[in-house]
């Protein structure tokens, strides 16, 4: 009998990687948003993604990038339109991730009713811890995440304040965007979103789970 294949690392395939936005309340709060009746999906082109060990760069057309700190699920195998009753079925493992913004174009962005492509796209803009097997997370919906900048806390939150549920997400998302074993769907930030600078040290976690760090760097070309 043939081993079983391991599961592949998204980055290595080039995959999806889908946003869901304003998903904590106390996040929606502190944007001045509404909070939404179903998810508010994008997306981030595979290029986004820095793995650990590799740099945050400031894009040269923003005075103002900021954190937002961030559970991933990490599909297991193909999803096409998913009951939400059966959605936790078809994922491989979860990660951390911080999708990196730059506020002041995405504030233009929305003035001018305009995608957040500019804002949510560009190169690093999607730091990303090791992967974390779904055994290691009974419940992904039980999870504290936090976040500091050169040593001070700025993001905590628990999963479990989450507006739309991992289930619901995936099941969502699935109807509208065929998922690939190995795309990761970020799955909203909680409060305390805020700037960082050249030189600026990221400490990350989920807490008996995972760490990760970054530094920001401004592109050398």
């Amino acid at each position: 009998m043939a081993a079983a294949r391991q599961l592949p690392r998204f980055w290595e395939w080039g995959k999806n990687i889908v946003c869901v936005g304003r998903n904590y309340a106390d996040h929606v709060q502190e944007m001045k948003s509404a909070v939404p009746s179903e998810p508010v999906i994008f997306l981030k082109p595979s290029t986004a993604y820095a793995p650990e060990g590799s740099p945050i760069l400031l894009p040269a057309y923003s005075r103002q990038v900021h954190h937002e700190l961030e559970l991933a699920v990490v599909m297991g195998r193909r999803a096409c339109a998913v009951p939400e009753d059966q959605a936790l079925g078809f994922v491989g493992g979860y990660a951390l991730c911080l999708d990196m913004t730059a506020r002041d174009v995405q504030d233009e962005c929305k003035r001018k009713g305009l995608p957040w492509t500019l804002a949510k796209g560009f190169t690093s803009s999607c730091p990303v811890s090791e992967f974390v097997p779904k055994e290691k997370v009974p419940d992904p919906h039980q999870l504290r995440i936090w976040l500091k900048v050169n040593g001070q806390l700025r993001q905590e939150g628990q999963t479990s304040d989450m507006i739309f549920s991992i289930p619901y997400i995936i099941s969502y998302v699935s109807k509208i965007i065929t998922l690939e074993e190995g795309d990761i769907i970020l799955t909203g930030t909680p409060k305390g979103v805020g700037p960082v600078q050249e030189n600026d040290e990221i400490l990350a976690g989920i807490d008996g789970i995972v760490t990760m760090s970054f530094k920001v760097e401004r592109p050398k070309h």
